[in-house]
């Protein structure tokens, strides 16, 4: 009886926690978080005030010794604790803090290197999960401000639709590999799909593993004074063509971020598409299908 007991408590722990992860980055020789990330951190802390920490993992550039990056990276981590603590957020009684000098596979890029990752735990009500979508399936989800339609899950949701973490990562990582390329290749009219800058369900905030395509797609603005370029928002799930107030405002945060970055407002124009350009034909099959929809694209519109 008491193994069952054990077992079925582990099943519901199981069940009941998901580990997620934060990845921050840093300018060069700091221990705080850079500036588009500590955006992104005081949205998490909004977000997530019932989270506890379960691990942070510094890390540092290949500039100076190992012994001196460890140490900053340990200082990372280090102000990354006492920042969680100051916002109230729980912090495992066993949590494993960790730095990295020069012993991790390194990015070509340096200042992807220059980051922390915080692992966490959410609670979730599984039931509750599972009524919510029924419940959406059944009738569109509405805006409240303008009562209009937006992005609606369909009755064909799984739990087993949902894409993980791990697998956006890897596909971020994979576009951001071949992303400078795309640009370089393409032409004065041609449109270059950002496959993995992704949103969350009827919402113009970027996901967190999205925010290194951001940055690379800043980096290639700086590298390349003469490009303009025009930002296309779109949407998941809505058969109403005519509905593309989301995807103007999804377009919209990809222009502030740039902007807020150095990249001069002439360079950059933006309009929002709704559903009516999807990759996956709306209704869409599953989650992996509604966040590819969910995503921007970039006409070039100069370039030398």
């Amino acid at each position: 009886m008491q193994k069952l007991i054990f077992l079925y408590v582990m099943l519901f722990s199981i069940h009941c926690f998901c580990q997620n992860k934060l990845v921050l980055f840093f300018d060069f020789n700091k221990d705080t978080p850079n500036e588009s990330s500590q955006a992104i951190l005081n949205q998490w802390i909004l977000d997530n005030k019932n989270s506890e920490v379960t691990k942070v993992l510094g890390y540092c550039d290949s500039v100076d010794d190992s012994k001196y990056n460890k140490d900053l990276a340990m200082r990372r981590v280090n102000s990354m604790i006492t920042f969680f603590k100051s916002k109230a957020i729980r912090i495992n009684e066993k949590v494993e803090l960790k730095s990295f000098g020069k012993d991790f596979k390194y990015s070509k890029n340096q200042s992807e290197n220059r980051k922390v990752e915080v692992f966490y735990n959410l609670v979730k009500d599984k039931k509750q999960k599972i009524e919510t979508t029924k419940t959406l399936s059944k009738t569109p989800f509405r805006n409240k401000s303008d009562n209009q339609i937006v992005e609606q899950v369909t009755t064909e949701n799984k739990e087993n639709d949902i894409l993980e973490v791990e697998d956006l990562e890897m596909l971020v990582d994979n576009e951001k590999a071949t992303l400078a390329s795309k640009f370089d290749k393409a032409k004065v009219g041609d449109l270059v799909r950002i496959n993995n800058i992704n949103f969350h369900f009827n919402s113009e905030k970027v996901m967190d593993q999205s925010f290194p395509l951001l940055e690379e797609l800043l980096n290639i603005m700086l590298n390349n004074p003469s490009l303009r370029i025009e930002i296309h928002g779109h949407i998941c799930c809505n058969p109403n063509p005519n509905d593309t107030k989301l995807s103007y405002r999804r377009a919209l945060v990809i222009l502030k971020y740039l902007t807020k970055r150095g990249i001069a407002v002439n360079r950059l124009a933006f309009k929002g598409y709704g559903s009516n350009d999807p990759i996956y034909k709306v209704p869409e099959r599953n989650e992996k299908e509604r966040t590819a929809n969910r995503r921007v694209e970039i006409l070039i519109v100069a370039k030398r």
